[in-house]
């Protein structure tokens, strides 16, 4: 009975996983990339090719891309796991869509696997390991999981996660150490579902490792410090920003900025020191700053250079 239980568990969350990322939406963040994918190996591997707009647009700009191998697998749930219910696809040369817009899989390499589809699978991880750059929509309820596998390969990605994700104790060691950073396009506003309907999101955004130039960028500062604009915190020796635009060009202290400050952030302009409640000198650790005596959202702590 506990055995039936926990793949019950395992199924409802995989379908509360499960949503299609628009076709328009990747177009506007991937057309930032072109060159940093000439001659490599994409891997979509949370990604039904019959449903996935990631493995469409790859396969769709194959040439102009000029790609070297698209490949995609995805994850089957199954009680009773029955072997060549799932398959891997490779293409390796250009795939001309069908006119009712589903994809011609004949003209790609189809292969059965031996597990269920599972990223953390061997059959999946072997090919994560030829690959050179990850791309797609991986499930939000595995986030940390997901990009530790990334990480631990040593591999290029760009993929979509909750914008909540930031302040993982898992994840912002990523952003401090330069590792991580935001895409161009925010606030992706809604997904497909398996369906057929649109589900609202409002939160979730790119996450990448690729080149992203924006970041080159200072900061515009016209704003000045003083007291009454920027409160320190109660328990932590550091004045309080609301918004990016407010941060004041005069202070060398430590400042909390508002998570959103990633959207923005160039290196050699500001230090990232720590985020509110991970922050090694915390004195409530895993706690966030107050106000006369009021919890205020996350804060990103940094310091100009």
């Amino acid at each position: 009975m506990k055995a039936k239980n926990s793949n019950l568990i395992a199924a409802n969350r995989a379908k509360k996983d499960e949503f299609y990322t628009q076709l328009t939406d990747i177009e506007k963040e991937l057309q930032y990339y072109w060159k940093q994918f000439e001659n490599k190996i994409v891997y979509c591997n949370c990604d039904d090719p019959e449903e996935s707009n990631f493995f469409r647009y790859f396969a769709m700009n194959f040439n102009i891309l000029k790609l070297k191998k698209i490949i995609t697998t995805h994850f089957v749930y199954s009680d009773v796991f029955v072997e060549g219910s799932t398959y891997k696809l490779e293409l390796d040369h250009q795939v001309y869509i069908a006119k009712d817009g589903k994809m011609n899989l004949s003209n790609m390499q189809k292969v059965i696997l031996k597990e269920n589809g599972d990223f953390r699978s061997k059959e999946c991880i072997e090919l994560l390991k030829e690959a050179d750059i990850v791309c797609t929509n991986p499930p939000f309820s595995l986030f940390r999981e997901y990009v530790a596998q990334l990480v631990e390969y040593d591999k290029q990605f760009l993929i979509l996660g909750n914008m909540n994700a930031i302040t993982y104790k898992e994840i912002f060691p990523l952003f401090k150490d330069n590792k991580l950073r935001l895409g161009y396009m925010l606030r992706i506003k809604e997904f497909k579902t398996p369906e057929g309907t649109m589900k609202p999101m409002g939160n979730v955004n790119w996450y990448t490792n690729l080149y992203v130039k924006k970041y080159e960028k200072d900061i515009y500062l016209y704003k000045y410090y003083n007291t009454e604009e920027y409160p320190k915190y109660d328990n932590y020796d550091a004045i309080n920003i609301d918004k990016v635009k407010e941060i004041p060009q005069d202070y060398d202290g430590v400042m909390g900025a508002p998570i959103s400050f990633l959207d923005k952030w160039n290196p050699k302009q500001f230090e990232i020191l720590g985020i509110d409640r991970y922050i090694e000198d915390n004195p409530n650790p895993g706690r966030r700053f107050s106000i006369n005596d009021k919890e205020i959202y996350a804060r990103i702590l940094i310091r100009r250079r």
